[in-house]
């Protein structure tokens, strides 16, 4: 490194252990010298004792834990609910940074929505032979009820929660989309008012572009889905219940909006009308914020052992007196076989070229495709295509002989089950770790809505972060924790 300041930096405590690698850095450049937007952040760090950090970390922690925010690690016997780990440290991005992704986000979605109406309506895309007709009607998550319903506003995706990552030339790209029941925004708003608390002097001076408004934007556009004559709707958030991992963010978001937060119990149908039940009668409810999936909506319609639903719910909905955020059906799009043609469908629809680039995929479906990935499991990252949360994936180069054994034999027995994307080195920022600052790698997950019109985005997102050394696994279900994202107004 040239740059004597960039050495002192990394030599000297807190910074004594951090690490250059070969992906992008957020705080350094490749020159050594530490990044414009983070040099007040690298000040500040070396002006505070090891001690004191630990206090601000530990004070961050007492407070996650007395709001009850936890995550539940399913098949872990021993430990089932987790405090939600949070990292010290803020992730800073530029305004010019932002703008891209704002811009490149606004025609994903744009493009997605389009997609879902005409695959439910016309079926263009289809019979023009860009998106295989076969993928479509045989994932898992297309649903025929859904063919010519109407949708509130033209809008499937009010709500939506789209993974990035930075690439090695400093340059973002879309990992997977997430539209059923995108999560994770409560703890993009709680890690903002923690760092607040933990740096106020700091944070203060930064320019950070607020967030806190998200909660009455979301209120916003659930509202633009009520039927016309409802001049002042009645809206719920649909919750599983206690159980639930989520369940913290969606009692934290019907507080947010002052919603009433409901299980299927509360609710029924009666004449093709959602009523909740509440200490003054029945009371009818307008747009339902549901935060479960399809096969548990309507035990009528769809799984008949569900207890989470309402029976006659999804009548309600094609008689247009109730509607659903996100729509039924909007899961086809999360099927990790379908993002490999997200592009296509952004030039069909917009005669655009993408703004926010996708991660090359081999779909196991195509024979050829499928040869080379079997020739390369311990190269590339293998994913069962409906799986979220980081279960149901192979790291190549971090697998055992065994694993990817037994991931060849799963491949062969359901081919379309799966896709493969190269392993990438994706970036990696400062992180407080066991007394010190260290890199660890990093995505994000900005927090889109859509109300058929306008699209409204939450300047920053929800930086994921693989706490354990080297890891590319992000999700808390597998050790990952959070950090709050800061986009700066200049």
């Amino acid at each position: 490194m040239d740059d004597p300041a960039s050495e002192q930096l990394l030599g000297m405590a807190p910074f004594g252990d951090y690490r250059l690698d070969h992906c992008y850095d957020e705080m350094i450049d490749a020159a050594g010298n530490v990044r414009p937007q983070y040099a007040a952040l690298a000040r500040r760090l070396r002006e505070l004792s090891p001690d004191v950090l630990l206090q601000r970390q530990r004070y961050a922690d007492a407070t996650f834990l007395n709001q009850g925010i936890t995550f539940v690690v399913y098949g872990d016997r021993n430990d089932t609910e987790r405090i939600f780990p949070y990292d010290l440290l803020p992730r800073i991005l530029t305004a010019a940074e932002w703008q891209t992704i704002e811009r490149g986000l606004a025609q994903r979605i744009r493009a997605l929505n389009m997609f879902l109406e005409d695959i439910y309506h016309e079926g263009k895309i289809l019979r023009d032979r860009v998106v295989p007709r076969e993928l479509v009607l045989t994932c898992t998550h297309y649903r025929r009820e859904m063919r010519g319903l109407d949708v509130p506003g033209g809008s499937y995706i009010s709500v939506t929660g789209t993974d990035l990552l930075r690439l090695s030339d400093g340059s973002f790209a879309v990992l997977e989309d997430n539209l059923r029941v995108p999560s994770g925004v409560s703890y993009m708003l709680t890690n903002r008012a923690v760092m607040k608390r933990v740096f106020p002097q700091l944070f203060a001076n930064y320019g950070v572009r607020p967030i806190d408004s998200y909660g009455q934007a979301l209120l916003a556009t659930l509202r633009a889905l009520a039927p016309a004559h409802r001049s002042d709707p009645t809206i719920a958030l649909l919750t599983p219940g206690v159980f639930n991992s989520a369940y913290f963010e969606h009692t934290f978001l019907a507080r947010q909006m002052g919603i009433e937060l409901v299980e299927g119990r509360d609710l029924l149908c009666h004449d093709n009308v959602l009523y909740m039940r509440t200490t003054a009668g029945l009371r009818r409810v307008d747009v339902l914020y549901r935060r479960i999936d399809d096969d548990f909506l309507d035990p009528l319609a769809f799984r008949p052992d569900s207890i989470l639903g309402v029976a006659g719910l999804l009548n309600a909905y094609r008689k247009g007196n109730v509607a659903l955020a996100n729509a039924v059906g909007t899961g086809v799009v999360d099927d990790k076989a379908m993002y490999a043609y997200v592009p296509r469908i952004i030039r069909y629809y917009l005669d655009q070229d993408p703004i926010l680039p996708s991660i090359e995929t081999y779909l196991c479906g195509d024979p050829v495709q499928r040869s080379y990935v079997l020739e390369h499991l311990d190269e590339l990252v293998v994913k069962a295509v409906g799986e979220s949360g980081g279960y149901g994936m192979l790291i190549g180069p971090h697998s055992t002989a065994d694993q990817r054994e037994s991931f060849r034999e799963r491949i062969l027995a359901q081919p379309r089950n799966y896709i493969a994307q190269p392993t990438l080195q994706f970036s990696q920022a400062p992180c407080f770790v066991n007394g010190s600052v260290e890199s660890r790698h990093v995505d994000l997950r900005p927090f889109v809505l859509f109300n058929g019109d306008e699209v409204t985005i939450a300047p920053g997102g929800l930086t994921r972060v693989a706490l354990q050394k080297g890891s590319l696994v992000v999700n808390s279900s597998q050790g990952g924790g959070s950090k709050d994202t800061w986009v700066l107004f200049e």
